[in-house]
């Protein structure tokens, strides 16, 4: 079972209270971009097997979006943090690479 905590509440909370939204980070497109624009970002995504930013919802709780930072092979949770963040906080991805040596960032 998937659990994370809510920084915006603090409360741990298992995925049944939670609702994903999806890949974090994304440049969003909608009306008044290109085909090819809305395209990517409909359809091209990344998808990796190993280190993944989601955007998630405590839906049962706070109703607040925040970002996570998740193995999708193994389910770990490296940590949570705020939606309106930009990039991956330099803390979070110093323990990604600690645990994870290969990996090569979130970009």
């Amino acid at each position: 079972m998937l659990i994370l905590e809510c920084p915006c509440c603090g409360v741990k909370a298992d995925e049944t209270e939670l609702q994903a939204g999806g890949e974090a980070h994304l440049k969003r497109y909608g009306p008044g971009s290109t085909d090819e624009e809305f395209d990517g970002y409909m359809f091209s995504r990344k998808n990796p097997k190993g280190v993944h930013f989601e955007r998630w919802r405590h839906a049962y709780g706070c109703g607040k979006w925040f970002l996570a930072a998740r193995c999708t092979a193994t389910l770990e949770v490296f940590g949570t943090y705020p939606a309106q963040t930009k990039e991956p906080p330099a803390d979070l991805q110093a323990k990604i690479k600690q645990k994870r040596p290969n990996w090569e960032g979130y970009k």
